[in-house]
């Protein structure tokens, strides 16, 4: 069983914003599912840590979903900045359900344990928050990463942290989330978010005593990173 990261597919299957549009992002989705396939096995997880569909609603999402549900592995999905469909988790898991997507999971104020490892995390938000709103949406991401944190300390092992936004960058850092990782011991962190020109002001390597990690699809070059192999 393996554990990987593959952040940001930004589907649009139901929804015409094709990323094509990007420099990079040329037959994006075949190169994807070619990737994946070649990677993944039907044991494997794999964390999409946001920006996983355009879509506007769950319904609108469905094609999307469906895409994620044909691929191998079972996938752990996290909110990103785009994905307007999300929803509650109970009435996300009840739309899974009911379309019978059964190898899709929701990570939203909880935890997953696959083996010696625990998958948590939140959407998180910007580092510079500056505004009333921002500021409220950035302690409720910090309270939702907390939820989740303790939710991994009930299950044990090793907690791998996943959010969307970077919580911290070359330049700066978000006190509210890094505080909430040191005070957990968190050693390991994914993000997603940044693309193109953005990615030169990505963490890379070890900060604060936690190693970061930036999965972007494009910054993987469309290939889910491995993790663990246990």
């Amino acid at each position: 069983m393996s554990i990987f990261a593959l952040g940001d597919t930004h589907l649009s299957l139901s929804d015409n914003k094709p990323m094509d549009v990007f420099p990079g992002w040329g037959n994006y989705l075949e190169r994807l599912e070619k990737n994946w396939r070649a990677v993944v096995r039907p044991e494997d997880v794999v964390v999409i840590p946001g920006d996983v569909s355009w879509a506007m609603s769950l319904e609108g999402a469905a094609k999307d979903l469906a895409f994620l549900e044909s691929l191998p592995g079972t996938k752990v999905l996290l909110k990103g900045n785009h994905d307007y469909w999300w929803a509650t988790a109970k009435k996300m898991n009840e739309f899974l359900a009911l379309q019978g997507f059964s190898t899709l999971k929701v990570l939203f104020n909880n935890a997953f344990r696959f083996g010696d490892f625990t998958v948590c995390g939140t959407r998180g938000w910007f580092y510079d928050a500056e505004t009333d709103a921002d500021k409220k949406v950035l302690l409720r991401e910090q309270g939702r990463l907390r939820l989740s944190l303790a939710e991994a300390e009930k299950l044990g092992g090793e907690k791998l942290v996943f959010l969307h936004y970077p919580p911290v960058s070359v330049v700066q850092e978000c006190k509210e989330l890094m505080d909430v990782l040191r005070e957990a011991g968190v050693k390991r962190c994914f993000y997603g978010h940044l693309h193109g020109p953005s990615r030169q002001f990505a963490m890379l390597g070890a900060y604060a005593g936690i190693e970061f990690s930036l999965v972007s699809a494009d910054h993987l070059g469309f290939c889910p990173k491995l993790l663990e192999k246990f």
